[in-house]
């Protein structure tokens, strides 16, 4: 029959823009036995990553086996139970149809995927691992520099206690005060986050460097960790009587 092959969109944008490609013809640029290989566009399919994740699909041209028998090929076979039971049949049907097919290897799809994101998974799993010791440290930081704050405004505490402040008069404006220099941090942190991330790009996959729900999630974070650590001392200020707390300072 006339040689026939399928495209997919990024070869028809690339060769037919604005174009219907079918019934088209299209030709690779080789030869198959001193036959130019090619032929008529017969349909379009979805694009797929042949390389990696992060790299985007190129054109791609699929030509018929049959026309143009292959060295060599993949057999996808679907499953309805465990895929690895299917391997001594798949075997004798293999061995059924050509004693002399070699059969490589069998692997499932989900091993296939794994195998293909294995390293930039691996460098993602170091930078998670670096980045929680991060928060932690740097939660850690927060709370001890906030709680140390707070507890040398124990006299001021005492002073607008015995004044007449109320308690929670004064829990506002040291948690206050807390809470607006934590945001000039999460600004200028986020600000240079947002540059360093750049960097990451090419391990992302469908996710941007700066993704809202990361950023939301660490800020939210620190900013609970600093609320945590200007609100308990400055609570446990206020409980205490501010004669105390003036004899004591």
């Amino acid at each position: 029959s006339a040689p026939v092959v399928l495209l997919n969109q990024a070869a028809a944008r690339r060769f037919f823009a604005g174009e219907d490609p079918l019934g088209r013809r299209i030709e690779l640029g080789w030869t198959r036995d001193g036959v130019a290989v090619g032929g008529e566009v017969v349909g379009v399919v979805g694009d797929v990553r042949e390389d990696a994740l992060e790299h985007g699909a190129e054109p791609e041209i699929y030509i018929a086996a049959a026309q143009v028998p292959p060295p060599s090929m993949n057999v996808v076979v679907r499953a309805a139970g465990d895929p690895a039971a299917l391997a001594p049949a798949l075997r004798r049907e293999v061995r059924a149809m050509d004693a002399n097919l070699p059969l490589r290897s069998l692997r499932t799809v989900d091993r296939v995927l794994a195998e293909s994101v294995a390293r930039p998974r691996f460098y993602m799993l170091l930078l998670a691992v670096f980045a929680g010791v991060a928060l932690l440290l740097a939660a850690i930081g927060i709370f001890g520099v906030m709680a140390y704050s707070v507890s040398q405004r124990t006299r001021e505490i005492g002073i607008r206690m015995a004044l007449g402040a109320e308690p929670r008069a004064v829990l506002r404006n040291v948690v206050g005060g807390a809470m607006s220099l934590v945001g000039v941090g999460l600004g200028v942190g986020i600000l240079a986050a947002f540059a360093v991330t750049r960097i990451l790009q090419g391990l992302l996959f469908e996710v941007t460097p700066a993704d809202p729900v990361t950023y939301l999630a660490v800020s939210t974070t620190l900013a609970a960790v600093a609320l945590g650590a200007g609100y308990l001392p400055a609570r446990t200020a206020t409980r205490v009587d501010p004669m105390v707390t003036l004899r004591h300072e």
